[in-house]
C-alpha cells in the first residue's frame, strides 16, 4: 500500500529552513525535560545552534506554534502496527486512528496491550511496524522501557494541534515539517551494541561516557550513512559527551537525520510504506 503524501513536498533545495530535533519525552520535568537542538545545514555541514529544555507538555505545545520555519527529526513514534490496529478493530486510516488513540487514557492503552500480548506465544508478544526491524526500534505498541505507546499518545496530538505537516501522514503546514527519527539507529552504526546513556546513576560508567565520546568523534567527522558532518564549538561537544543520560546528543542526533531528510526523495520514505504505520527516517 503506497503511502497517501497528499501533498507532494519535494527534496528541498539549498538554501535549507532551519533544523530541529526533539528528544521527546511523555512526562518531562525540570529534571529530565524535553530536548530540542536547533541548528542548520550548509552543504555537508550541520551546524549546531543551541539546546533547548521545555519542562513541560504544554511548553512543547507552545513551542511547537512559533511561527518560524523548521523541519524537525521526532524520537516518538508516529503510527502503530497494522497488525495491532486490525486485530483491535480500530480505524484503519491514520487520522482516524489518532483521533481514536488520543481519547484513550493510558491506563486504557496499557490494558488494552497487555490483553493483545498476553494472548501471543513467548517470543512474539509485540506487533511490530515495517520500519522496526531496519531501525532496530521498540514496537510503537510498548507501555515500558521506553514507553514508546505514551510518547505516541502524548506527542502526536501536540504536532497535529500546532498544524504541522507530517508527510505521508497528514497534511499540514509547509513551513513547519515533523519526521519520525530514532536516534538509537545511527548511534548502533557507530557504536554496534556499545550502551552511551543511562538514566539511573549507577549505570553512568566510564565505559558509557567514552562510548559518547567515540559517538560525537563519529559525527564530527562525518562517518556514518548520511554523509553529514557536525560542527559544534568546544562548549557545545561539552554539553553532549558530558550528559550522561544522552538526551542532549539524542536530539542532535535527530537534528542530523532532519538534514538528511531534506535532500531526500518523500522526505526518506521508501516505496512502499504503509501510510498508517509511517516510516522512520534513515531506516
Amino acid at each position: 500500500m503506497a503511502p497517501a503524501f497528499s501533498h507532494p513536498l519535494p527534496p528541498l533545495a539549498a538554501p535549507w529552513p532551519p533544523l530541529i530535533g526533539v528528544d521527546f519525552s511523555s512526562s518531562p520535568t525540570a529534571r529530565k525535560p524535553i530536548v530540542v537542538a536547533q541548528g542548520e545545514r550548509i552543504g555537508s555541514v550541520v551546524r549546531l545552534g543551541g539546546l533547548l529544555a521545555l519542562p513541560s507538555l504544554s511548553d512543547f505545545g507552545t513551542w511547537l506554534k512559533r511561527p518560524e520555519p523548521w523541519v524537525g527529526g521526532f524520537d516518538l513514534p508516529f503510527g502503530l502496527p497494522r497488525e495491532l490496529v486490525e486485530h483491535l478493530g480500530w480505524p484503519t486510516d491514520w487520522t482516524g486512528l489518532m483521533d481514536h488513540y488520543a481519547q484513550l487514557s493510558r491506563a486504557q492503552i496499557r490494558d488494552t496491550f497487555a490483553a493483545f500480548c498476553a494472548a501471543r506465544p513467548v517470543g512474539q508478544k509485540f506487533a511490530h511496524r515495517a520500519c522496526d526491524k531496519p531501525a532496530g526500534s521498540s514496537p510503537s505498541m510498548k507501555w515500558v522501557n521506553p514507553p514508546v505507546a505514551y510518547m505516541l499518545h502524548a506527542g502526536v496530538p501536540l504536532l497535529r494541534a500546532a498544524g504541522v505537516s507530517l508527510p505521508g501522514l497528514a497534511t499540514g503546514d509547509p513551513q513547519h515539517v515533523a519526521l519520525e527519527a530514532y536516534p538509537g539507529l545511527l548511534a548502533r552504526e557507530v557504536l554496534g551494541q556499545r550502551s552511551y546513556k543511562a538514566d539511573d546513576a549507577a549505570r553512568q560508567t566510564p565505559e558509557r561516557l567514552i562510548a559518547r565520546k567515540d559517538l560525537v568523534d563519529a559525527l564530527e567527522q562525518g562517518r556514518t550513512r548520511l554523509g553529514l558532518r557536525l560542527k559544534l564549538s568546544h562548549a557545545q561537544r561539552e554539553a553532549l559527551v558530558d550528559d550522561p543520560q544522552a538526551d542532549k546528543l539524542d536530539a542532535v542526533l535527530c537534528l542530523l537525520q532532519a538534514a538528511w531528510a531534506c535532500t531526500q526523495p518523500r522526505w526518506g520514505w521508501p516505496e512502499g510504506v504503509d501510510p498508517l504505520e509511517g516510516w522512520i527516517l534513515a531506516a
